[in-house]
């Protein structure tokens, strides 16, 4: 598979490096003084200074209204695990908590939503089958 860049705003570089490099545990690559690049779970996102884009609940998944924009990701169950673990135990706000979704269908799924500092909504995903990510 291919390796996706995504760059977008936040408004403060020090919370991002806290927030991806700290609690995400993303590795920290280039920047400057106004932009700072992460390893996001093999993917690169550039987070530049600036006005944060619009967003809402508009996206109907099951039951759930999601944010819509958002940034995801899709982890193998255990690193998913893993990863719902720390969040959950720096207390992290969750705007949808980590659950499973579609269980015993094609495409049974963990997710958790939470936003970054600077308000942009982020959809972490687990599967125990990574066959499934494409399920129909």
């Amino acid at each position: 598979m291919s390796i996706f860049h995504l760059a977008y705003h936040v408004d403060d570089l020090d919370q991002a490096r806290g927030f991806y490099g700290g609690l995400l545990g993303c590795q920290e690559g280039r920047s400057t003084e106004t932009w700072v690049d992460f390893n996001f779970f093999g993917h690169q996102i550039s987070l530049h200074l600036g006005p944060v884009f619009a967003t809402a609940n508009t996206g109907k998944v099951g039951d759930h209204m999601v944010p819509m924009p958002h940034l995801g990701v899709v982890l193998p169950q255990a690193d998913w695990r893993t990863l719902a673990d720390r969040l959950e135990a720096a207390g992290l706000a969750f705007t949808i908590a980590p659950t499973t979704r579609f269980a015993g269908e094609p495409g049974e799924q963990s997710t958790m939503f939470f936003h970054d500092p600077a308000g942009n909504p982020i959809e972490i995903k687990g599967f125990a089958d990574m066959a499934g990510v494409f399920a129909t």
